[in-house]
């Protein structure tokens, strides 16, 4: 960092306390992880000065050919962790992942089935303020309101009636196992398409803690940076390639054959110029991390930690959105605590535990006040934090959101976390 330090010195002070604030705080924001040194030192390296627009082989520059085996790399790593027959590293964010998919697989104006956003979906299935509420027609499943869970007699309903092309499974704030396997059977029962968004339990998939989608669904897309715990990024992958249904042509290309090639003119030049080496390099990284027999080990005590919080909040009276959790996120509905999802993140934040508010199924308040919090344990388990740090975590929440106004009590829990993180370091050099 002396680099950035004698250069730049106002910028490498606001790093160094981000540092500092990260390595002071807990992290319990469920999208959140913490990369190893090996995964930020390949994305902060010199292939950010490549330029590779196209794919390995069929560049549009020269100078590829060690960035293609970066990414062949990646591609390969990618498909051994999920047993995918085709995969696709360069899209820049899940929500671009998404977005190809849908190019692909849609017309605009066509139907597509999502979650709904307040109980538990993803801005990308469908919202009306994002690109895939507004190109396509959007019909929203929901859970019930019994059990927190997918309620799949009304998703049975819809998509008789409403006959959509595209149903997405999977959401941000889903604490269950996703059903790929009933879902299967609602897009077989209309004629249409699976898509699942694992981006959130990718991580679970890839180790067999979670229910893998890749049997039952036509095509998944995930991020990289929640429980994979890599760079910042999407990917997109299929089980099984099959042959193009649509007669669609990609550009310049002539007609094409399979879906896999569609799914790659899409993303690159349809949506997307040059591909982030750098990042395609870390994701590689990553990959290989999780291809580790301790990365299960990693991925079963993140689980464990959740379901120790989740215990603990029960306990203490809380009410947890489907009653528990199979994953790393925890849905919290306050209304019986009497405070808002927004005065509980603000407070929270005051104690060193930064969370995110978050509507609940059947939300009252607006998305800026919410009645609920997220709450998710990738980030803390990376930090080597087991089931007894879990409980204490759920006691001081538990003393901050019952006395809301106590801003010494909020100094002093402050005080003890600080000391609990100094016990478990990020980044030990």
């Amino acid at each position: 960092m002396n680099h950035l330090e004698n250069s730049d010195p106002e910028l490498f002070h606001i790093l160094e306390r981000e540092a500092v604030r990260e390595e002071s705080t807990l992290e319990l924001i469920a999208s959140e992880n913490f990369t190893s040194e090996a995964v930020m030192e390949m994305a902060g390296g010199v292939m950010t000065n490549k330029y590779a627009e196209g794919y390995p082989g069929k560049r549009y520059y020269g100078g590829c050919e060690v960035v293609d085996e970066a990414e062949n790399m990646a591609r390969d790593r990618l498909k051994k962790l999920f047993d995918a027959d085709y995969v696709n590293v360069q899209p820049h964010s899940g929500s671009q992942a998404n977005m190809a998919v849908f190019m692909t697989f849609l017309k605009p104006g066509d139907v597509i089935m999502g979650l709904d956003l307040a109980h538990g979906g993803h801005l990308t299935h469908g919202s009306m303020v994002n690109f895939s509420g507004q190109l396509y027609n959007s019909i929203s499943y929901h859970v019930s309101k019994e059990t927190g869970r997918v309620d799949f007699d009304e998703i049975k309903s819809l998509a008789l009636e409403h006959k959509p092309k595209l149903i997405i499974c999977g959401g941000s704030a889903y604490p269950r196992f996703i059903e790929f396997e009933d879902f299967r059977e609602v897009a077989d029962s209309v004629g249409a398409y699976l898509m699942a968004d694992i981006a959130h339990p990718s991580g679970l998939v890839a180790t067999g803690v979670h229910p893998s989608p890749m049997k039952y669904c036509d095509v998944i897309t995930s991020t990289t940076h929640k429980t994979l715990r890599g760079p910042r990024g999407g990917i997109i992958m299929m089980g099984k390639d099959f042959e193009n249904p649509w007669g669609k042509v990609a550009p310049k290309s002539g007609r094409v054959k399979m879906v896999s090639e569609l799914i790659d003119a899409t993303v690159m030049p349809g949506i997307q110029g040059g591909p982030l080496m750098h990042v395609i390099a870390a994701k590689a990284v990553a990959f290989g991390e999780a291809l580790r027999p301790e990365f299960r080990g990693y991925t079963e005590s993140v689980v464990k930690n959740a379901k120790a919080m989740a215990d603990e909040f029960i306990k203490l009276g809380y009410d947890l959105v489907s009653g528990g959790t199979d994953t790393h996120v925890l849905l919290i509905d306050l209304t019986n605590k009497n405070i808002t999802g927004k005065h509980a993140e603000n407070i929270l934040g005051k104690t060193g535990i930064t969370l995110n508010k978050n509507m609940v199924p059947f939300d009252v308040k607006s998305p800026f006040v919410t009645s609920g919090i997220r709450v998710g344990t990738p980030a803390i388990t990376t930090r080597g934090m087991g089931e007894s740090e879990m409980r204490q975590v759920v006691k001081w929440m538990d003393k901050a959101m019952s006395d809301p106004e106590n801003e010494n009590l909020f100094s002093n829990i402050l005080l003890e976390v600080n000391d609990l993180c100094s016990n478990f370091p990020i980044y030990k050099h």
